[in-house]
């Protein structure tokens, strides 16, 4: 990689937190508790107006005395920042809290590489704090490395994006499972689900499970990385690593309602990931992340990745289809682009923007379906999928691909998982934190 660590680092001061929160409030889950536990009084309280403060801002005010005397292993990436911007491990070693490992998930600690590509093993020059690359490890590589750098806590913090094929959540489901097999601890620092807190889409098929899905779960889950982390401790830990966690804490974010998207919470948005440059990436995201499974570019190599989808000899006639279907919260512009990377790189394509008219009524797994089906019907052919058949992962099972074969409509579509979706939505209830 011609990355040089060392060089950008040196460039920023590090810096301390210096913001004045309350006392943190930390859920508790362990083999004899299955529910969490209540909301703390003054939380509620909170959660009805002012600021959102992430869990990791309430640890930082208090200069992270939650922590210490832990050997401390830290799973996180750039988006585990305070509100300053200070990245939490440079806080924690400002404050004398030096922990002892970190690990990187896709994108790696620093977050250098692109999709599906890592930081590698490396010395983390600003602090000299060994970092362990855990993107695509498995529980028994990541136990071996818990053991190896004498870690008794794993604490989790990365910004989600609320969908079933964002790896992040995966790599925290790996780490505790490595967890219970070595016996460690594990702390989520809990953060919004930025593209809010109700659930949408089919439930994977164990039979499809991957890298990009592993539990069944809908594809847009709707919950918080703690609130996941406690439904993954009780419903899949115990088959997968043989029991449950020793000591699950969950510290909860303050001020967050499930109806709030990003853009109400006050944050400033980090990029979880290269190609998710926007907070309005994240609410269509969920939806046209499909498209990484046809011909089609889902934007990759262009500025506005999963809001720009085309291919060469896409023509204004799909445009006109979409914003004829009368899709809630988008409207579609014909767009024509050259990818600068991934598929179709440096080669003419047509195809749409989809922009954002009402962030509070886009359902866009519903905009994808609909995108899916009128690009088949508009340009047959054109439009198909990848060979590998990559789109069976991303949807969860192979039926997306038939029915869309077949000529099934987008309403008929959606219409095939609704059971499956109520199914979850009840049992993801006795896990949820936030209301």
């Amino acid at each position: 990689m011609s990355f040089d660590r060392r060089q950008f680092l040196s460039r920023s001061a590090l810096t301390a937190s210096a913001l004045a929160a309350p006392a943190l409030t930390v859920a508790a889950a362990s083999p004899a508790a299955a529910t969490p536990a209540p909301v703390h009084h003054g939380e509620a309280a909170a959660q009805g107006h002012g600021q959102v403060t992430p869990a990791a801002d309430l640890l930082a005010a208090d200069e992270w005395q939650h922590l210490r005397g832990r050997k401390l292993g830290i799973l996180t990436n750039p988006t585990g920042v305070l509100r300053d911007q200070t990245h939490i491990v440079d806080s924690m070693v400002a404050a004398g809290l030096t922990p002892t490992a970190v690990f990187g998930p896709e994108h790696g600690f620093r977050g250098t590489a692109q999709a599906g590509g890592s930081e590698g093993d490396y010395l983390d020059p600003r602090t000299q704090i060994p970092v362990y690359d855990a993107y695509g490890a498995t529980a028994e590589k990541l136990a071996g490395l818990f053991t190896k750098s004498g870690i008794d806590t794993l604490l989790f913090d990365i910004a989600d994006v609320g969908s079933r094929f964002y790896t992040y959540i995966w790599s925290m489901y790996t780490a505790m499972q490595a967890a219970v097999l070595t016996g460690t601890s594990v702390v989520v620092l809990d953060r919004p689900n930025p593209v809010g807190g109700r659930p949408f889409g089919p439930m994977l098929d164990p039979a499809f499970a991957s890298g990009v899905g592993r539990k069944p779960i809908v594809q847009q889950h709707g919950m918080t990385v703690g609130e996941l982390a406690q439904l993954f401790d009780a419903e899949f830990l115990p088959d997968d690593a043989g029991g449950r966690l020793d000591s699950l804490e969950v510290v909860r974010l303050r001020g967050w309602r499930r109806d709030q998207l990003f853009s109400r919470t006050g944050l400033h948005w980090v990029l979880p990931s290269p190609n998710m440059p926007t907070p309005q990436t994240a609410l269509v995201y969920p939806g046209t992340c499909l498209f990484e499974g046809t011909v089609f570019s889902e934007g990759r190599g262009t500025t506005r990745p999963f809001e720009i989808i085309g291919a060469p000899g896409i023509d204004w006639r799909w445009a006109e289809a979409l914003n004829a279907a009368g899709l809630p919260g988008v409207r579609f512009r014909e767009h024509y682009f050259v990818p600068t990377f991934s598929k179709w790189v440096n080669e003419t394509c047509g195809g749409v923007q989809v922009h954002i008219t009402d962030e509070e009524r886009v359902d866009a797994i519903r905009t994808a379906v609909t995108m899916i089906v009128t690009a088949k019907q508009v340009h047959p052919d054109v439009f198909g999928w990848r060979p590998d058949n990559y789109i069976d992962k991303l949807s969860g099972s192979d039926r997306l691909r038939l029915m869309v074969n077949a000529g099934a409509g987008a309403d008929e579509v959606i219409g095939a998982w609704r059971g499956e979706l109520a199914a979850f939505a009840k049992l993801r209830e006795r896990y949820l934190i936030y209301r």
